[in-house]
């Protein structure tokens, strides 16, 4: 396996360890947005680290977003003793939607697999116009534009 291939599967297994760990049917792409912070010593890792959003900020943006969205249908989660979700390390989850197009919309900023890099993998998270995490880094006061802005920069400009 290349290095690409090696990062990759890394930010998939770590995003698959987030979804459980919400109870997520599925990995989707702000699972794969804490995968990409849990390696702070990659270029993109160290992008969000900048940004002010390592592991922990993240996990806290998605926070609010889930309430946040549940209180546009009336629900107040501190209304309710919500139990934390039944992890089984033995199951496998799969990609969802929002996780495959993430990754397709990374892949299509390189030409050759062989140009693809990290950088890449954190664009096509950020490149969602709906969803959760678009509006998790709105509600964390995030530039997502900034920010993407910054991610094309490095990707053109880092070897790897």
């Amino acid at each position: 396996m290349s290095a690409i291939d090696h990062y990759i599967n890394a930010i998939i297994q770590r995003g698959e360890v987030a979804a459980k760990e919400d109870g997520s049917a599925a990995i989707e792409a702000h699972h794969l947005l804490l995968g990409i912070a849990d390696h702070e010593d990659t270029t993109p890792g160290a992008i969000l680290v900048a940004a002010g959003l390592d592991r922990e900020s993240i996990r806290g943006a998605l926070d609010r977003e889930f309430e946040h969205s549940l209180s546009t249908v009336g629900v107040s989660p501190s209304a309710y003793s919500l139990p934390r979700p039944a992890l089984d390390p033995d199951r496998h989850l799969g990609m969802g939607a929002s996780a495959r197009l993430a990754l397709e919309r990374g892949f299509a900023h390189a030409a050759r697999k062989k140009d693809l890099r990290p950088a890449h993998l954190l664009l096509g998270v950020l490149e969602a116009e709906i969803g959760t995490v678009p509006r998790a880094l709105q509600l964390a006061g995030v530039d997502r534009e900034e920010l993407m802005g910054r991610v094309k920069e490095t990707a053109a400009n880092t070897a790897w």
